[in-house]
């Protein structure tokens, strides 16, 4: 008997390298930050940045979503490997001015997706109905943890604080390579 899963497949710091266009933008008109320096989720208070005008910059970004780098190449080739074990969604939290956006983005990329999810707060993904989350999120992976939820936590900067046992992946490959040992 094949088990199929329901996979929650997040965006920004999974898929989409916002975060490296964030950078270059921010890096125009503040002191230079590298991406390496980002080690908190809410390192905008490290930098003296406003949380508003950090999340407003997102946006902006989305905005410019055909320039928006992937995390990793072969997105198209990977999610369809993913797609093998079960049904992949995009989970994602956002602001719905940029849902098409992203939709545009996916198309672009080829993402391979049955349904796409958008949540008001991140944290609220782990109340969904999902077999595995795919996230980079620090506060997601401690709900995740909380509420007995399967995950693979997406290696970043920013979560490399957090302990992991066998979640932690550094491409959706390695995701794809740990299901498939697993199943």
């Amino acid at each position: 008997m094949v088990i199929k899963l329901k996979i929650a497949l997040d965006v920004d710091g999974v898929i989409a390298d916002v975060i490296e266009s964030w950078l270059i933008y921010s890096n125009k008109i503040r002191p230079p930050i590298s991406k390496e320096e980002i080690t908190n989720w809410d390192f905008w208070k490290k930098f003296k940045i406003n949380r508003y005008d950090f999340y407003k910059e997102l946006t902006m970004c989305w905005k410019n979503w055909n320039s928006l780098p992937p995390m990793e190449p072969n997105l198209s080739q990977t999610t369809k490997n993913l797609s093998e074990f079960g049904q992949v969604d995009i989970v994602t939290a956002r602001e719905l001015s940029t849902d098409n956006f992203v939709k545009n983005w996916l198309k672009l990329h080829g993402v391979v997706y049955e349904n796409y999810v958008s949540v008001i707060d991140g944290t609220m993904k782990a109340d969904l109905d999902y077999d595995l989350f795919i996230d980079d999120s620090p506060l997601n992976a401690k709900k995740f943890v909380e509420n007995k939820k399967n995950f693979f936590l997406y290696s970043q900067p920013w979560n490399r604080h957090i302990p992991t046992k066998d979640q932690r992946i550094f491409s959706l490959s390695d995701a794809v390579n740990q299901l498939s040992a697993k199943i």
